[in-house]
């Protein structure tokens, strides 16, 4: 998942950074709630995730904004505060998730993947397609039982594409859900990315198909 975290504790951000690039999600960071909400109001992400207090703009005006502008993305809420009322406040606003800090990062990245799940529509982290399965925990490709060696990159791209099934999605689209905004991508690496990725699913169920001067669309050939 691409995943925005936005945490003015720098300790604490970039360890959150840290834990869900090894969970093979790709993560930005930003700590002004100011500048967090104008890049919220241009960027797609799938998943936020949100501190109360932060310098500028707080979290909940953050929140307010995103649901207003009807953005469906899943936000996890973070505060440093266990009142009930902060929150019946949060959720009221239209988070889908709360944790109080300080919290453990295995649940952290429990509740991320459980926001992944509910905003996929699926109820356990395994989907499969005929002789394809992919495991969103354990980032595992299997074809026929037998695991496919993928990159982190293709691991990446597989779920994209996998949650996008039946969907139109240009190579920005892709690349921005890919990359974060300091690795700087090229359209070419996302093609070459695609491109080995292809080959690894070969013999499954999940084709991709490429359409000139728009995209790749992924269906699944049940014929």
């Amino acid at each position: 998942m691409r995943i925005l975290v936005v945490e003015d504790n720098r300790d604490l951000a970039e360890t959150m950074i840290e834990r869900l690039q090894g969970e093979g999600h790709v993560a930005d960071l930003e700590v002004d709630g100011d500048a967090a909400s104008i890049l919220l109001s241009h960027a797609e992400f799938d998943l936020v995730i949100l501190d109360v207090n932060l310098p500028g703009r707080s979290g909940l005006d953050i929140l307010r904004e995103m649901r207003a502008r009807q953005t469906s993305t899943p936000v996890l809420l973070l505060t440093a505060r266990s009142q009930i009322e902060d929150r019946v406040l949060g959720l009221d606003a239209g988070a889908d998730d709360f944790m109080v800090k300080p919290f453990d990062f295995r649940e952290l990245t429990a509740r991320v993947r459980m926001l992944g799940r509910r905003f996929a529509g699926s109820a356990t982290n395994e989907v499969s397609y005929g002789n394809l399965v992919f495991d969103r925990n354990s980032k595992r490709a299997l074809v026929d039982g037998r695991d496919i060696d993928l990159k982190t990159k293709e691991v990446q791209l597989l779920e994209i594409l996998l949650s996008n099934i039946g969907t139109l999605l240009s190579k920005e689209d892709v690349a921005d859900r890919l990359y974060s905004y300091e690795e700087a991508p090229s359209l070419n690496a996302v093609e070459q990315h695609m491109t080995r990725l292809r080959r690894k699913l070969e013999g499954t169920l999940v084709q991709v198909k490429t359409v000139r001067g728009l995209g790749y669309l992924v269906y699944v050939d049940d014929a």
